[in-house]
């Protein structure tokens, strides 16, 4: 598999990086136009020209949008690759640490330290690893010819004007291939308006200062809503008579009345009260159906990020928990119906509005948890279903969904929301389990039926 997936990127990026003379004539000719654009907008000629002549078109860029791994891989493998005992462990040296600045900063915006230590090394691997590309060259090639073309146009002039701002200059503006730069990957127009002088030295440096990376993340997730003290998740158990089609984060209940519809918390404090009850992990939700399920089951439990495995799961009544939120709760599947199921609350949303991948956000809430608390592994989904579609197979998959009349959208080859709710309407069609969840085994029966029929 990561063959035959390396051989497609590879042959996406001499696709691209093979147009010759008149595609590089014609992205000249839309530089050209950017720069006066800019000077439009009040960014200074000196810096618009600067910033045409030292731009690059990078194909490679497109290809890796294509095959962004937050939307084409399982939670449970995704989570794994990035929530380790190595990661944690440098996560909690790190707080001890920074503990006088992060309190400070805590203090002062409201927003966990937890949670502002896992986003840095969920980003940068703590600052390691800021990424190499030049900005200003990927953020022009994703607006010259990537999915959202206007988003990343307006990303572009941000960063000719952290450059006017002498925010930055341009040779040290280096980042990921999306464009985001510094500690945190902050985006132009996200530094443009949230980025902060945490260390008050008269600069704003994201890149060097982790006063500066920290505060200016602290004040952006502030700003767009977070609440303090509040939680982000809670892993819970589902009954088996749910309506997995009201698992979506958009379908919102107050927490009393999910637990009037059997819904209920997972827990793995051994030192827990009388009045909850004590499960067997793999019954958790569903029955482990043969030894081969099974024996995956075992591994993921041993490969969660704790040196020992908890040999019980507790459930506890939701009323119970006295749970501090002021908002409605959502239900995510995150990996269908065999898989872990969460409740998720406002917080999650100011998550979502810094990476708008479900699996980004879920990891980023679970790694605060483990760090604030040791015992708050991921204990469901033993049965959940492996494998992720291919980019080219998911967007076969949206493709039939739109010729059988469940609407998709136009294909693009990410499980986005529109091809959730087609698939849920082929789910409910076919008397299927109304996840929405884009599963190997789903695409081959819709290709299987689509294809295959005499």
């Amino acid at each position: 598999m990561k063959f035959k997936y390396s051989l497609w990127l590879l042959s996406v990026v001499l696709m691209l990086a093979g147009r010759g003379a008149h595609a590089q004539g014609e992205f000249s000719l839309w530089l050209q136009h950017l720069r006066t654009e800019a000077m439009l907008s009040g960014i200074s000629d000196e810096t618009a020209l600067e910033a045409v002549n030292h731009i690059q078109f990078l194909p490679d860029v497109i290809a890796l949008d294509r095959s962004q791994p937050e939307f084409i891989s399982p939670f449970l493998e995704y989570y794994q690759k990035r929530v380790n005992a190595q990661k944690l462990q440098n996560g909690q040296q790190l707080l001890a640490e920074h503990a006088q600045m992060l309190n400070q900063i805590e203090a002062q915006y409201g927003v966990s330290k937890f949670a502002l230590i896992a986003f840095w090394g969920m980003e940068t691997q703590y600052g390691r690893n800021q990424g190499k590309l030049d900005v200003l060259s990927s953020l022009a090639t994703l607006a010259y010819e990537g999915r959202r073309t206007d988003f990343f146009r307006g990303q572009l002039l941000d960063a000719m004007r952290m450059i006017d701002n002498r925010h930055v200059t341009i040779d040290a503006l280096k980042g990921s291939w999306a464009g985001a730069y510094g500690n945190m990957q902050f985006m132009p127009t996200t530094f443009m308006l949230y980025a902060v002088d945490g260390d008050s030295d008269g600069n704003i440096d994201v890149a060097n200062s982790l006063p500066d990376a920290f505060a200016s993340a602290a004040n952006y997730l502030s700003q767009i809503g977070w609440r303090s003290h509040e939680p982000v998740m809670l892993e819970v158990q589902l009954p088996e008579s749910f309506d997995w089609s009201s698992a979506q984060l958009n379908i919102r209940k107050p927490i009393q009345a999910w637990s009037k519809l059997g819904v209920r918390a997972l827990h793995l404090d051994a030192g827990v009260p009388s009045f909850i009850q004590t499960i067997k992990p793999k019954a958790v939700r569903h029955k482990v159906t043969s030894k081969k399920v099974a024996k995956k089951s075992v591994n993921k439990l041993s490969n969660q990020p704790s040196s020992t495995v908890t040999p019980t799961v507790r459930t506890v009544n939701l009323d119970m928990l006295a749970l501090d939120v002021k908002g409605p709760a959502a239900i995510l599947l995150p990996q269908g119906y065999r898989g872990p199921a969460f409740m998720v609350f406002d917080n999650f949303d100011v998550i979502m509005d810094w990476n708008r991948s479900v699996n980004y956000a879920l990891s980023v809430a679970q790694m605060a948890e483990q760090l604030q608390y040791e015992t708050k592994r991921i204990v469901g989904g033993q049965a959940a279903e492996d494998g992720a579609l291919s980019f080219s197979e998911m967007l076969d998959l949206q493709s039939i969904l739109n010729m059988r009349g469940f609407i998709a959208g136009e294909p693009d080859g990410l499980p986005g929301f529109k091809t959730q709710q087609a698939l849920r309407e082929y789910q409910l069609a076919n008397k299927l389990p109304a996840d929405g969840y884009a599963s190997r085994s789903i695409y081959q029966r819709i290709y299987a039926e689509h294809y295959q029929k005499p």
